[in-house]
């Protein structure tokens, strides 16, 4: 018998970051571009030519860790 969405949600919660990224890029690649209605051409384009820069060496990563930190301190200082 299927999980139930909320139990699902709560398992992948659950897996360490690293597994959760993977877990995340495999649901987002069963999405076709034309049913995802949250995503429009222009936010499209943008996050393309992001993924093209860091590409091609104009910009640098940083560890999933680190980026997280950051989000949460941001998050922290507007509460």
């Amino acid at each position: 018998m299927p999980q139930g969405l909320k139990e699902l949600t709560e398992q992948a919660l659950r897996l360490p970051p690293d597994e959760r990224v993977v877990l995340a890029e495999s649901l987002l690649l069963t999405i076709d571009e034309k049913d995802d209605l949250l995503v429009d051409e222009s936010i499209m384009a943008e996050l393309e030519r992001r993924l093209q820069d860091f590409r091609d060496g104009k910009v640098t990563g940083i560890p999933a860790d680190e980026a997280f930190r950051r989000i949460r301190e941001t998050l922290k200082s507007r509460s």
